[in-house]
């Protein structure tokens, strides 16, 4: 059985000609992940038997920089373009509480607070300000885009593997073709008071 691995990097180009390349992080923890000394498996394999230990780090506009020990030329690493950097699942850092990683998150079934079956948890989108939970399911043939609030997400179980949600009005097509329904008030220039 092969050990699941997590990508915390991925190497997408050079940078001089001493062996740096440029990495992409895909890890909220970049300064312990690229540290000296710390040992990353590669996917596809690379380096020594798959490990590479980093030599030197340091962030560079949108990148890292990184340069690998035994690996000090340009052409020692430009072929590395697309691997990644990864760690095994032992090895993730521990989250705070109510904050999970992804991996975790995925696959979850998600009913809402009423008691409606919503779906399953199939992706995870991180636009910026908050991410938003893709769910796939029997209660619209769209997936329904639940962004990762507390308004929405009252509850996250993973023993059983469970996330209950409110869905706020506007997370369902249902409430977008009530809305635009004639006499519903949805597109009126009145307001809500009497005159």
């Amino acid at each position: 059985m092969t050990e699941e691995l997590f990508t915390v990097g991925v190497i997408v180009g050079t940078h001089g000609l001493r062996g740096e390349v440029r990495v992409i992080s895909k890890t909220d923890f970049p300064e312990r992940r690229f540290r000296r000394g710390q040992r990353l498996r590669t996917r596809p394999a690379v380096g020594e038997d798959g490990w590479l230990t980093v030599q030197t780090a340091r962030r560079h506009k949108q990148f890292w920089l990184v340069a690998f020990s035994g690996y000090d030329r340009i052409d020692m690493v430009e072929k590395w373009r697309g691997v990644e950097l990864c760690v095994a699942e032992a090895d993730l850092m521990p989250l705070p509480a109510y904050t999970y990683y992804i991996h975790q998150l995925v696959g979850l079934r998600v009913v809402a607070d009423d008691g409606r079956e919503v779906g399953v948890l199939t992706d995870v989108l991180q636009p910026g300000a908050n991410d938003v939970y893709v769910v796939r399911g029997p209660l619209q043939a769209d997936e329904v885009l639940i962004p990762a609030i507390a308004d929405c997400v009252l509850d996250v179980s993973l023993e059983t593997g469970v996330m209950t949600v409110h869905l706020l009005p506007g997370l369902l097509k249902e409430d977008e073709l009530e809305a635009n329904k004639p006499g519903s008030g949805g597109d009126s220039d009145a307001g809500g008071g009497s005159t």
